[in-house]
């Protein structure tokens, strides 16, 4: 979704040419978007930050009110700390950049619907100084070596096969290590323990 039709006509050009992604449809507004997802099933919504009048903010909290389980991944011109934190907040799975190649796009398209997260490296420094705020201060969350240790492949955008092998054990202990820090955190997604490991743990990663 994005306010700007030669982006969207050009990026519905562009998915023309790969053969296992379709956009079923684009729109300029929250309402068509919304609207869009009644129609049929979407596995993955393209968001831009700036629609205009509106904000994206505001599809990613209607869309959950509508039912709509897919995923998410911004796809802006740019956001601020503050704004990059809150779309992971508000249940978005990835924050593209728009200044990329039309190849990195396909790549972060596919890792988000695959169930993982992507950032764009400029967003990870971004939410790395949002963290550095004294308003952000560490709840001091006590995990086991195992769990900072997959906790760290999250942040760094591995899928839990590539964590898997990266700590030589097996994807289920991976997942099962996943779902302590999801408890221990209290989040759901792996976008937002993406935060939680910068607001809290960034002394580790750095």
């Amino acid at each position: 979704m994005d306010d700007h039709t030669l982006f969207r006509e050009a990026l519905s050009r562009w998915l023309e040419g790969e053969p296992d992604l379709e956009m079923a449809a684009h729109c300029a507004s929250v309402g068509e978007a919304l609207e869009g997802l009644r129609q049929e099933p979407i596995d993955i919504v393209l968001l831009d930050h700036d629609l205009g009048r509106e904000r994206g903010f505001q599809f990613l909290t209607d869309m959950r009110q509508a039912g709509f389980e897919g995923r998410v991944l911004m796809v802006t011109a740019g956001m601020t700390d503050a704004d990059s934190v809150k779309a992971l907040d508000f249940g978005a799975q990835g924050i593209f950049l728009k200044h990329s190649s039309p190849e990195l796009l396909a790549q972060a398209i596919r890792k988000v619907m695959a169930g993982e997260t992507w950032l764009d490296p400029a967003c990870v420094q971004a939410l790395i100084e949002a963290a550095k705020r004294p308003e952000r201060a560490s709840r001091n969350r006590s995990f086991t070596e195992r769990e900072s240790q997959v906790l760290r492949g999250v942040f760094e955008g591995l899928s839990n096969k590539e964590i898997g092998v990266r700590l030589s054990v097996s994807e289920s202990s991976v997942k099962a290590a996943l779902q302590q820090l999801f408890q221990k955190t209290g989040v759901r997604t792996r976008s937002q323990l993406v935060r939680i490991a910068l607001e809290e743990h960034r002394g580790e990663w750095t």
